[in-house]
């Protein structure tokens, strides 16, 4: 079902493993270098987390649904990323599984760079039913 937004309605029994998204790009600068180690209060900061910011954008972009809760997410990280060149992300759904009746997905996005230098990977669990989150502890 496409919405007045365009985005679809998660369907979480029809999503599909193996579904892949539109690629994202963007050119790394200095500053968004900095930025990262300023936040994370150490200046020699060398691997600002690519993917995680992304790798869920362009799920994000396609479907619409009632939130998520980050139940376990995996960073792997190969190459320093260097200012000035351009990253491109590509993110699919990997999986997808039914946990004491809670439905996850899990997003997989792979971060590389212009002269194909493998950056990061990112894997997300998410919980596509955040309701359910404090219900065991009574609230």
């Amino acid at each position: 079902m496409v919405e007045a937004d365009n985005k679809i309605l998660l369907d979480w029994d029809a999503l599909e493993v193996g579904e892949t998204f539109e690629k994202y790009e963007y050119v790394l600068t200095q500053e968004m270098i900095d930025t990262y180690r300023k936040g994370v209060m150490d200046p020699e900061a060398g691997f600002p987390t690519i993917a995680h910011k992304v790798d869920v954008k362009q799920y994000n972009a396609k479907y619409r649904d009632n939130g998520s809760v980050n139940a376990r997410c995996a960073f792997y990280c190969y190459s320093p990323p260097i200012a000035g060149k351009k990253i491109t992300v590509r993110a699919w759904i990997s999986d997808k599984y039914l946990r004491r009746g809670k439905n996850y997905i899990v997003t997989e996005a792979v971060s590389v760079d212009e002269d194909g230098r493998l950056i990061d990977r990112v894997i997300t669990h998410e919980l596509k039913q955040p309701s359910e989150v404090g219900k065991k502890w009574g609230s």
